[in-house]
């Protein structure tokens, strides 16, 4: 066909939530995706030559995906919940301890106990939990609805302590009032952070922003193991558009969007030349940077990433100092790494005058702990266990001199952070692939945006906004300039993170809904 109801530009799991939903509404509907398969950053490789280990590459866990999309759209998916919510290591009176947080409220509570001397801070963290508990389960469902206006938002969490804690004051100004313990301020603060380059006290809350996100999916904040990896999610999205009958190409990159706002043309290329189709509506499953790129648009302020990604493949996994822990337990949650308040703040402040981390913060953990099908049964019989690296406080222009060079040495730090916690180095732990090569890679932001065309390497493609009406946002938060075109990407309001929930607006935009 060379005309559509709609086109979709990219194939990432939110072009093919929003791929499905159309179809199945009857649209006639195209995915144009650049590269050889679809799924974006939301995939499954093998990236070991010889190894038969099948690895969430760039994103890991899921939490913001709501039920509603796996439901409504007959999803072959399913999430595993993690035993362990995290552990920290530390050290106190010169022995090494941390803290565990998971196998029920009175382990917790112990744990707690013997880290701090008392139980102040579990239950300070107990309160500080059930405000997060609470805004989520009132905004949460809000995310697959037209956007609410600001004041409509505040009441409907109905609740003026919480509104402030996250929609108006720093996030460290609370997390000061909570809790006084260092290790366990750090803790909390790590998830306004991630993939985001701010201070805990940063006027213009964009740590509160990344905060309230990772603590709102499903109305529980829980991040599940996606189960065959993430792969095993788009595999099924590309699934159900394709059963619905959407038409779905790789290889067709898009180089122009033409639109008078009631009608579209998209040229695109492919190894054999360029082509046009036509479509009344264009979605743009890509950055803000491309969509403005595409309609010959003034481009949106530069994005940064922040972050490391390193994939590993071990042998065993490695003993910790700490004895009274099990090194299964520690890392089948999230196993921070030099990730006290007060080495947040000092991460920050070096990455902020244009020096790598000294000591970078990290956050690591075993999905094959949880759901050992990405492994091969023989990998699984020898114990071989998976580990993603997640490290914070790394900006992309640290990368831009020499990003091979920086890359070597940040891992290298970051390595060294962890083997601070270990009994046995973390080297002698990894396996080796068909060339006797260490299994272990790491991402930054710009092998990001080379790879994936993330602005600046940033996995949100551009700050995060509050989930609440703004200027420009439109009705669904998807809306540009052009009536006829929509954003349904991570750079959507209410965007980022593994979630569809863009997709599945922009397809509410299109059917009026």
């Amino acid at each position: 066909m060379d005309q559509y109801d709609v086109v979709i530009v990219g194939g990432g799991h939110n072009g093919l939530v929003a791929a499905a939903y159309l179809a199945r509404a009857g649209r006639t509907v195209t995915v144009l995706e650049r590269l050889g398969n679809t799924g974006g950053a939301a995939v499954s490789t093998r990236p070991f030559p010889g190894v038969d280990a099948r690895l969430s590459r760039y994103s890991y866990l899921v939490s913001l995906l709501p039920h509603k999309i796996v439901g409504d759209l007959g999803l072959d998916f399913a999430v595993r919940k993690r035993t362990v919510s995290s552990y920290t290591p530390t050290v106190r009176d010169g022995r090494p301890t941390g803290l565990l947080v998971g196998g029920g409220p009175a382990r917790t509570r112990d744990a707690f106990t013997r880290l701090t001397g008392g139980a102040r801070e579990y239950e300070a963290w107990e309160r500080f939990y059930a405000t997060t508990a609470r805004i989520a389960a009132r905004v949460f469902p809000t995310l697959t609805e037209p956007l609410p206006g600001r004041a409509a938002l505040r009441e409907r969490v109905g609740d003026e302590a919480a509104w402030r804690l996250l929609f108006e004051e720093p996030i460290g100004v609370g997390i000061e009032e909570y809790f006084t313990d260092d290790l366990v301020r750090g803790v909390v603060l790590t998830d306004a952070l991630i993939g985001t380059f701010a201070d805990a006290h940063d006027p213009t809350l964009a740590q509160n922003r990344c905060f309230l996100y990772h603590v709102i999916g499903n109305g529980t904040g829980d991040w599940d193991v996606p189960v065959g990896g993430m792969g095993a999610l788009t595999d099924a999205l590309a699934a159900a558009a394709r059963a619905a009958g959407a038409h779905l190409v790789t290889g067709h990159e898009v180089t122009r969007i033409e639109t008078d706002g009631r009608r579209a043309e998209v040229t695109y290329r492919t190894e054999d030349g360029e082509g046009a189709v036509a479509a009344r509506h264009v979605l743009v499953n890509a950055s803000p940077q491309d969509l403005a790129r595409l309609l010959g648009d003034v481009p949106p302020s530069p994005a940064e990433g922040a972050q490391l990604k390193v994939n590993m493949l071990l042998e065993r996994l490695p003993r910790l100092k700490d004895t009274a822990v099990d090194p299964r337990e520690a890392f089948a949650g999230t196993f921070h790494v030099a990730e006290g308040y007060g080495q947040l703040a000092t991460a920050y402040g070096e990455a902020a005058s244009g020096e790598l981390p000294s000591a970078p913060p990290s956050e690591i953990y075993c999905h094959s702990l949880t759901d050992p099908t990405i492994l091969a049964p023989d990998l699984v019989a020898r114990g071989y266990q998976t580990l993603t690296l997640f490290g914070l406080h790394t900006p992309a222009r640290l990368f831009t001199d020499d990003n091979d060079s920086a890359r070597a040495a940040l891992l290298k730090a970051t390595t060294a952070q962890l083997d601070a916690h270990l009994a046995e180095p973390l080297e002698d732990c990894l396996a080796r692939d068909a060339d006797g090569r260490p299994c272990i890679e790491a991402k930054t932001p710009l092998d990001l945006e080379r790879e994936l065309r993330l602005p600046g390497g940033n996995i949100f493609h551009r700050a995060l906004a509050f989930p609440y009406a703004q200027e420009g946002a439109g009705r669904w938060g998807v809306e540009t300039a052009h009536a006829n075109v929509l954003l349904c990407g991570a750079g959507a309001v209410r965007g980022g993170g593994v979630s569809g929930i863009p997709g599945h607006n922009a397809a509410m935009a299109v059917l009026g809904r």
